[in-house]
């Protein structure tokens, strides 16, 4: 889809906006290629037998509604091809897709989506820090529940701000299992009645990683499963726009209240950290044209090796001649080097990298106005 198109699109698109009705028809009126990133927390098709209670007798506030409700493993999938369809066609080409499930239906979900031309990119193990206990003793407590992160397709550029999620980390790698807590608490929305206003209400936290890890300001996320609108509150919080989708009256009366109270972070709390990767490219040639380093000019390594600057940005040292980094690999006999934290140039007496240089063009080009 080439800009124009997309800008087109983006223009009639019901940004923030929760729609009525079935997911499948709703995702059918909208425009293909016009979703950045998808969550989706489909039915899980529990298929509960009977009431469940607790060691005290009292009566567990399960999930038992129809929407959960299908007549077997057939219409489920069938259900589950219909909305997948839909989701990709309704995906940018560099858009990516989040499914949250549990042992009842992700695997199921998990082969539809890559029958469906999905790229699976991680699953993720939610684990709960305070799940329900297992109330009859005849199972392991189900602690944990799975979600499958995929792009729309193999070759998809999808978002993934590495930096950022490692940042949230205490800056040591994000891994694919996540220990957070249930929605509980004030979190948990109430009903009039004081009871549970959604049996599977996902918390805040879950989906601030996802969208922080996944997806950018201005962003547009689909949630086709809206429920009482956790995504939409987090996406508006962090900057996204969001459209929902939720057939059920009260679930979408409660999620309008919600999100009507939530505040959009300010610009400059919006930013995360990135990648060096992600920088715009400066070539070191660039520093000869702007005058800030000289043809003839002496770079130095840490160790002591020495190499002249060309005209044309490329450096020379006895017989070898190439890039900052060519040249720097050739001297360290390696298969390769970092010219750019390799490399020093001299000021005021005393060796300086000349990635600072590189840096100070890079502070350049983030202030000019767009």
């Amino acid at each position: 889809m080439t800009k124009t198109k997309t800008q087109a699109a983006a223009r009639t698109l019901p940004l923030n906006t929760i729609l009525a009705g079935d997911c499948v028809e709703e995702m059918r009126k909208l425009p293909e290629g016009s979703v950045d990133l998808i969550f989706a927390d489909p039915p899980y098709n529990l298929q509960l037998k009977g009431t469940l209670h607790r060691p005290d007798n009292s009566m567990v506030d399960a999930v038992d509604d129809a929407w959960d409700s299908f007549a077997s493993f057939a219409a489920y999938d069938a259900f589950t091809e219909s909305w997948l369809a839909e989701a990709r066609r309704l995906l940018k080409p560099d858009g990516a897709i989040w499914v949250i499930g549990s042992y009842h239906n992700i695997f199921r979900v998990g082969a539809k989506m890559q029958d469906a031309g999905f790229w699976i990119l991680n699953d993720v193990v939610w684990r709960k820090a305070n799940p329900m206990p297992n109330f009859r003793g005849k199972r392991l407590t189900n602690a944990h529940e799975t979600m499958i992160w995929a792009g729309k397709s193999e070759t998809s550029k999808y978002t993934f701000n590495y930096e950022a999620l490692k940042a949230l980390n205490e800056g040591v790698q994000m891994r694919s299992d996540w220990v957070l807590p249930i929605c509980n608490g004030g979190e948990r929305l109430k009903d009039a009645n004081g009871d549970k206003a959604h049996p599977t209400q996902k918390p805040e936290s879950l989906l601030h990683r996802v969208l922080i890890g996944t997806s950018n300001p201005g962003d547009v996320v689909l949630d086709p499963f809206f429920g009482t609108g956790t995504t939409g509150a987090v996406a508006k919080m962090l900057g996204r726009d969001f459209i929902g989708i939720e057939r059920e009256p009260s679930y979408r009366k409660v999620a309008e209240a919600r999100i009507a109270t939530v505040r959009r972070l300010e610009k400059e709390a919006l930013q995360v950290s990135t990648s060096r990767r992600a920088e715009p490219r400066v070539p070191f040639g660039q520093l000869v044209e702007r005058g800030m380093l000289r043809p003839g000019e002496i770079l130095t390594s840490a160790n002591g090796k020495a190499a002249k600057i060309r005209a044309d940005g490329t450096l020379i040292a006895d017989e070898t001649r190439g890039s900052i980094h060519q040249v720097g690999a050739a001297l360290e006999g390696a298969p390769s080097c970092n010219g750019w934290t390799y490399w020093h140039f001299r000021r005021d007496g005393k060796p300086v990298p000349i990635d600072v240089l590189r840096q100070q063009i890079r502070a350049e080009m983030r202030a000019r106005p767009s």
